[in-house]
């Protein structure tokens, strides 16, 4: 199960009551942080996102509005007593800007924390339940999108089935891995037959601050869920080439020749107080639209 809560979907400055990029991933068992922008603490208070349930952060570049936030969730972070590891994955120059915060500030993490730079595309982590890659995107500066993929998942044992079968208990592991069982007898029993299908395996794409660019499409073709920014109204579209942004249109296209099944539209300029000409222009391209809107959790 993922589900992607919105904590700040707006573009460099903060208006009309929404905040600087960032977002959490949720897993069963934890969070995965992407981009920590300015008032980034505050709203995972308002929206009751649990600090100790973070355990990695992926910054996708180093514009303020992506990661000025970062510092001060650190440091509440071990104001609190965390102990549990924190991993952060970010632009290699990242790990300096924190280390002289901390120096000034005459402060040491108690718990233990590891920077992992992100010097070029491919995969940035890998755990017993979920992968998580980077790609370029063309933005101003060096800039990331992260791609997360759910491991497939066990099969689930039909308990009544496997006792009818006598299959015993120490065989379980390989029923859930999809193997068939061999009787004494050499009856093959179908795993079909004595376990059930668990929910298909789930992929997120968050596509940050980036132009139009369709090589993207290649890298997150078909996932469940993208984020893809969507800066300007199409009317603006000289200033969102001017200023290596995409607009509405243009990340419908991207989605539409992905093939994904739902897009999430963020990082709004502050020049639009009202949202709702935003769905309608990405929507007419990519109708499983919808707006990345603060305090909103989307299922995948």
């Amino acid at each position: 199960m993922l589900a992607l809560t919105i904590l700040g979907n707006n573009s460099a400055v903060p208006a009309f009551d929404r905040h600087p990029t960032a977002q959490v991933l949720h897993t069963q068992d934890e969070g995965y942080l992407i981009d920590c922008g300015e008032g980034t603490q505050i709203q995972m208070s308002k929206y009751k996102i649990r600090r100790n349930k973070i355990s990695h952060i992926f910054i996708s570049h180093l514009h303020g509005d992506h990661y000025f936030g970062l510092i001060g969730l650190l440091s509440s972070m071990n104001l609190a007593g965390r102990t549990q590891d924190l991993h952060l994955y970010a632009p290699a120059a990242l790990e300096e800007i924190i280390h002289l915060q901390l120096k000034v500030a005459n402060v040491n993490f108690a718990f233990p924390f590891y920077f992992h730079p992100i010097l070029q595309e491919g995969e940035i982590m890998n755990t017993n339940k979920i992968s998580v890659s980077c790609f370029p995107v063309q933005h101003r500066i060096e800039c990331w999108g992260f791609l997360f993929k759910e491991k497939r998942n066990p099969r689930k044992i039909d308990a009544d089935r496997v006792q009818s079968y006598e299959i015993p208990n120490s065989y379980y592991d390989k029923l859930q891995q999809g193997h068939d069982y061999v009787t004494k007898q050499g009856t093959i029993i179908p795993n079909n037959e004595v376990t059930i299908a668990a929910p298909a395996a789930k992929s997120y794409a968050y596509c940050a601050d980036t132009k139009f660019d369709e090589t993207l499409i290649d890298k997150i073709k078909g996932v469940d869920l993208l984020y893809h920014e969507s800066t300007y109204l199409q009317a603006h579209e000289d200033k969102a080439n001017m200023y290596f942004h995409s607009t509405t249109r243009q990340a419908a296209t991207i989605a539409k020749k992905a093939k994904v099944s739902k897009l999430l539209i963020g990082h709004f300029s502050s020049k639009y107080e009202k949202l709702d000409e935003f769905l309608l222009e990405a929507k007419a391209v990519f109708d499983d639209t919808e707006l990345a809107l603060e305090g909103i959790s989307y299922k995948l």
